[in-house]
């Protein structure tokens, strides 16, 4: 049986996907097994991707049939994948209950980066975020967070390349070089499903990345962050959006909570502890909302404060949110002013929107089951659009 043709059958089966290195072995150690056993397994099925036991050929075939008996290798369900005119690919994955997540897979010339969605909608509910239109579901397990990795990398593999417009996988299979936990939900709050997560993309046993190359993604879950930086630092992005308190508590509601302030110092803080030594800031630019001079001025004040580089991100529009891209133009002077005050600024390339699968775009055609819509138009919180000549 093939890995990516397996199914689920015994749902009271131990789900070896969503096991790190410490559960492999307590695992095998329950069973009597040495620690090296422990290791074999987690290769077996996360470097090898294998789904079938009898083929895990060197483990003693009493062992495999415990396996067989009481463990599965299962990953959510594929429902539908599209991919886009650049190469970019998305998958949507049926975690049961009516509940869908979305994965994209981005090539480019120097690494292939995978994103992973932590929850089933999101509860931060970001007015310019199609995912946060959706409302919030469910957190993902474990297995269903990893199961994006393991399935996407051996669907790569299985279909004989790399995304890179036909270009063969090289020979160690590592397609996948990058992980960002930028998909549907907030990452930080579904922490006990993330952390092992994290750990097994981190494990030379399993997906064996580096730190510096595993990303979360973050809207700003201040405690939660500290908890990261303490027991697994990889590179932070925060989802900042905009430069002021004001303006951050429409566009980012969870600011209300943890403003600012709090918020920069515990990126201080956790850069104490982090891989890279800087910070990414995310920020969408809306037309009229938070691209003009002053703003660009308020986001220097913060990046003199916070080590960070700054990744402007262009609007991907869907008719919901009622708001715009900032102009090309816009954004080169938005850009210009960060860089001429000597911060490192890059623009996002928009990629895979012919597929719903660029930024801020992760929905699936999934049923809104907190009705946020409507509560929205009840609360009637207004985004103010600034005129400009």
């Amino acid at each position: 049986m093939s890995a990516l043709a397996h199914t689920s059958t015994h749902a009271a089966r131990t789900n070896l996907i969503g096991l790190d290195g410490a559960g492999f072995a307590d695992l095998v150690a329950g069973w009597g097994g040495k620690a090296f056993r422990a290791k074999q397994l987690q290769r077996w099925v996360h470097q090898r991707g294998v789904a079938d036991f009898d083929a895990m050929t060197d483990l003693a075939r009493d062992f495999r049939t415990r396996l067989a008996a009481e463990c599965e290798v299962h990953a959510p369900g594929v429902t539908l994948h599209h991919r886009s005119r650049d190469g970019t690919r998305k998958w949507l994955f049926d975690v049961g209950a009516g509940n869908a997540v979305e994965t994209v897979f981005i090539p480019e010339d120097d690494r292939g980066t995978l994103c992973v969605s932590s929850q089933a909608g999101c509860t931060v509910a970001c007015p310019f975020c199609s995912t946060g239109h959706q409302g919030f579901n469910r957190n993902l397990r474990t297995d269903e967070i990893i199961g994006q990795l393991w399935w996407a990398r051996h669907a790569i593999l299985a279909d004989g390349d790399n995304g890179r417009l036909g270009e063969a996988v090289p020979v160690d299979g590592r397609v996948i070089s990058n992980v960002v936990m930028m998909g549907m939900g907030e990452p930080l709050l579904n922490y006990s499903a993330l952390l092992p997560a994290l750990r097994l993309m981190l494990d030379d046993n399993a997906y064996g990345l580096s730190r510096r190359r595993v990303t979360v993604s973050t809207s700003g879950v201040v405690p939660m962050m500290d908890r990261l930086g303490r027991d697994c630092p990889v590179a932070l992005a925060v989802s900042l959006h905009a430069p002021n308190d004001a303006l951050r508590d429409r566009l980012v509601p969870l600011n209300k909570k943890y403003p600012l302030r709090e918020l920069l110092d515990a990126c201080l803080r956790y850069l104490e502890h982090a891989p890279r030594d800087f910070i990414t800031f995310e920020y969408v630019m809306l037309d009229g909302v938070n691209d003009t001079d002053e703003h660009a001025e308020q986001l220097i004040g913060i990046a003199r404060q916070v080590p960070c580089k700054l990744n402007l991100i262009p609007f991907n529009p869907f008719k919901e949110s009622g708001l715009r891209r900032s102009s090309p133009a816009r954004v080169r002077l938005f850009a210009q002013r960060l860089m001429d005050a000597g911060i490192v600024t890059t623009v996002r390339k928009t990629r895979g929107d012919d597929i719903d699968a660029a930024c801020g775009q992760l929905a699936g055609d999934i049923r809104d089951r907190t009705r946020l819509t409507e509560r929205a138009a009840q609360r009637a919180i207004p985004i103010v659009v600034e005129a400009r000549a």
